[in-house]
């Protein structure tokens, strides 16, 4: 079965219920348990809370806030980061605000820990606020807990459903590359990467057909990891740093601003945009970190379709004070492919 096909099948099994194509299969050895428990017992999670990232972002621009909620696990409440202003939310919002001239009004609900079960209870406070657009990100702690796909995918995609239903534009980060994490032995380390992979080509399947627009993180710090794991990594060598969250959300930035209309034309290099079916998209961008995968406004009839993007940007300075945005820059245009 191609990849592509047993994503559209872990789709389709959310869609109708069904609770099978489990992760583990014939893998689930005790060798693979035993790296877990390892693997459990290297990760030591901090014990410091998280930076509180809620506030009004770009107060020097004039004009009504536009709302923005941030859902999902440790990666979307900024485990990792050591003040307010290094959170993916404080991140996206500064650079938000940057983009659109206009204030904005973060709402941070993501939960340390959270599996795609728990964003219902986010979902509920997030709601409350009417946010006008609602950035998601979870999927791997659905990976470390062995958690279905159908089910992760399912809870998602009715979490996006709700969001949409209530006006707000969605953007899910979806699952990161879990084989890029160093206290991960192998074999798990080559198997967590397969179920990652498979896991964010379901998840962007499920989401697109709800309404949202996604962006693949895949391995996005694994050669940053490689190259210098003190700098893009916290001490826990599994959460990022402050650095590799400016570089999380320099991938997805461009695609909330996208959501909200506020890049207008291009700036700098066209994004590349290719169509391909829902299922194939969705395999690509698990492939290539940073891929935006939305629902196709021109395609051909019949089938689903979807549209590939490459947003390809930078944040040129992270902000020292969580009033003042980040400046965003397009990268080069050898550097898009």
């Amino acid at each position: 079965m191609s990849r592509a096909s047993r994503a559209r099948r872990i789709a389709v099994a959310a869609a109708y219920g069904g609770g099978g194509l489990g992760l583990l299969g014939a893998a689930a050895t005790g060798v693979l348990i035993g790296e877990a428990k390892l693997a459990r017992w290297a990760i030591r999670i901090p014990e410091d809370p998280v930076p509180e990232c809620d506030g009004d972002y770009g107060t020097e621009y004039e004009g009504a806030p536009l709302t923005m909620a941030v859902l999902g696990d440790s990666s979307a409440a900024g485990m990792g980061a050591e003040l307010p202003r290094q959170t993916p939310g404080a991140l996206l919002a500064s650079g938000l605000a940057d983009i659109l001239h206009r204030p904005v009004r973060l709402h941070c609900f993501a939960v340390v820990g959270a599996l795609s079960a728990d964003l219902h209870p986010q979902l509920d406070q997030a709601l409350d606020v009417r946010p006008d657009v609602a950035v998601v990100l979870v999927g791997g702690n659905d990976v470390t807990h062995m958690t279905r796909p159908p089910v992760a995918v399912r809870h998602l995609s009715r979490v996006v459903e709700r969001l949409r239903g209530a006006g707000a534009q969605v953007v899910v980060g979806t699952c990161p590359d879990l084989g890029t994490i160093r206290p991960i032995r192998q074999p798990l380390r080559w198997i967590c990467r397969r179920w990652s992979r498979e896991l964010a080509a379901a998840q962007t399947i499920g989401a697109v057909q709800a309404g949202a627009r996604t962006v693949s993180l895949g391995d996005l710090l694994g050669p940053d990891f490689l190259a210098a794991p003190d700098e893009m990594f916290s001490a826990d060598h599994f959460h990022p740093s402050p650095a590799g969250y400016a570089k999380a959300v320099a991938a997805i930035l461009p695609t909330v601003a996208s959501v909200v209309g506020g890049l207008g034309e291009p700036v700098g290099p066209e994004p590349v945009r290719m169509l391909h079916s829902l299922p194939e998209a969705a395999v690509a961008a698990a492939d290539r970190a940073g891929t935006e995968v939305s629902a196709a406004s021109e395609a051909p009839v019949g089938g689903r379709w979807a549209q590939l993007r490459r947003r390809v940007r930078l944040l040129a300075a992270r902000p020292t004070d969580p009033r003042k945005p980040a400046t965003m820059v397009s990268e080069p245009a050898a550097e898009q492919t």
